[in-house]
C-alpha cells in the first residue's frame, strides 16, 4: 500500500512540475511580448512571485476546498473559505512582492500595509484573478487526469473480476469434463474392451493440456484442435462403428482463443448425442479460420426431448466465459430442429 501511495505521489509531482513549468514559461513570453520596452529581469521577478502563489492557491483550492468541501456538498463553507482564502492569498502575494521581491531589482515606493489590505479592487484585478486563472487551468487538468485514472482503475477492476470469474468457471468445467471422460473409460472396462489402455493414454494427454494450457489466458487454435482430436479419438474407442464423425478443418490463418473453448462444445455434443443413443449417431465438426475471425460448428443428433434434458453446466458455463472474454464481440447460434442440435460460434482471433 505504501508503495502504491509513493508511486501516486511521484506521478503527482511529475505532472505538477511539467504543468507549472509550462505555465511559467508561457507567462514570461506573453508578458515580454506585450511590453514595448520590456525588462526581462523585472518580468522574471514579477512572474515568479505570481507563479509561487498560483501554485499555492491552485493546490489549496483543489485538494482542500474542492476535495474536502465542494465534493462533500458543503457549499456554503466552500464559498466562505474560497472568498476568504483568495483575499488572504492576494494580500500575501502583494506583501511578498512589495517587501521581498521589488527591493531586489527596483527602487519603487512601497505601499503601506494598511493600503495593501484595503485596496480590494487592486488586489482583485492584479493578484486574485491571476491566482484564480492559473488555478482554473490546473484544476481542469487535475480533473482530466483524475477521470482518466478512475477509468483505468475501473477497467482494471473489471478485468480482475472477469479473470477471477473465468478461473472459477474453468474450475467448474474441468471436473465436469473429467467426470464424463472417466465414465466413458469405466464403461469400456466393464465390457472388457482392449481399448482401456489407449483410453487412459488419451486421457493423460487431455489432462496434461488442461493442467498446463487450461490455466492460460489464450492458446492457439491449432493447440486447441489437437486436444479436440485426442478427445474424439478417445470417444471413438468407446462407440466404434455406430458413431459416424464428419470433420472439416481449414486453419489457414493462425488465431488465439481461450483454452478448452472448442473442446467444451465437442464434449457437449458427445454427451447429448452419442451418449444418449443406442444406435448409429452422427456428429459433424468444422473449423474455418479467416484473417480476423474463426467459425466453429458442431452438429449432433439428439434422441431425447430437449425439454426433459437436464440443463447441466456445460453450455451455460461456456456462454458465460464467452461473455466475460469477448463481451459483445462474438456470435453464438444454437439451433434445434429435426433431431439435430447445431452450434455455430464466430469469434475474433486477434
Amino acid at each position: 500500500m505504501r508503495k502504491g501511495l509513493n508511486g501516486k505521489l511521484k506521478k503527482e509531482i511529475i505532472y505538477q512540475t511539467g504543468f507549472w513549468t509550462a505555465l511559467f514559461v508561457f507567462g514570461i513570453f506573453r508578458n515580454y511580448g506585450e511590453l514595448e520596452q520590456p525588462d526581462f529581469r523585472e518580468i522574471f521577478y514579477y512572474d515568479i512571485c505570481h507563479w509561487i502563489f498560483q501554485i499555492i492557491g491552485a493546490n489549496w483550492i483543489y485538494f482542500i476546498l474542492i476535495r474536502k468541501f465542494f465534493e462533500a456538498k458543503k457549499y456554503f463553507l466552500f464559498i466562505v473559505y474560497f472568498i476568504t482564502g483568495m483575499y488572504i492569498l492576494g494580500v500575501l502575494n502583494r506583501l511578498f512582492i512589495v517587501y521581498a521581491a521589488e527591493p531586489l531589482f527596483a527602487d519603487y515606493r512601497q505601499d503601506s500595509i494598511p493600503d495593501i489590505f484595503t485596496n480590494v479592487k487592486y488586489l482583485l484585478f492584479h493578484y486574485v484573478l491571476p491566482i484564480i486563472s492559473g488555478s482554473f487551468i490546473f484544476i481542469s487538468m487535475m480533473f482530466m487526469l483524475r477521470y482518466r485514472d478512475e477509468k483505468q482503475n475501473t477497467l482494471q477492476l473489471q478485468k480482475e473480476k472477469s479473470d477471477l470469474e473465468l478461473k472459477a468457471l474453468k474450475a467448474q468445467l474441468n471436473p465436469h469434463f473429467l467426470f464424463n471422460t472417466l465414465n466413458n473409460i469405466y464403461s469400456l472396462s466393464i465390457t472388457g474392451s482392449g481399448a482401456v489402455s489407449q483410453s487412459i493414454s488419451r486421457l493423460s494427454d487431455i489432462l496434461d493440456y488442461i493442467l498446463y494450457h487450461g490455466q492460460k489466458e489464450i492458446v492457439t487454435i491449432s493447440e486447441e484442435m489437437k486436444i479436440v482430436k485426442d478427445y474424439i479419438a478417445l470417444e471413438m474407442l468407446r462407440y466404434d462403428e455406430r458413431l459416424q464423425l464428419e470433420m472439416e478443418e481449414k486453419v489457414e490463418f493462425p488465431g488465439l482463443i481461450p483454452p478448452l473453448l472448442y473442446l467444451s462444445f465437442v464434449e457437449n455434443a458427445f454427451k447429448h448425442g452419442a451418449g444418449k443413443a443406442s444406435g448409429n449417431v452422427t456428429i459433424k465438426i468444422s473449423i474455418e479460420t479467416y484473417e480476423n475471425y474463426a467459425v466453429f460448428k458442431v452438429e449432433n443428433q439428439f434422441f431425447e426431448n430437449p425439454h426433459d434434458a437436464e440443463p447441466g453446466i456445460g453450455l451455460e458455463n461456456i456462454r458465460r466465459q464467452l461473455d466475460l472474454y469477448y463481451q459483445n464481440h462474438y456470435s453464438l447460434e444454437i439451433k434445434q430442429s429435426d433431431n439435430w442440435f447445431a452450434i455455430k460460434l464466430m469469434i475474433p482471433t486477434k
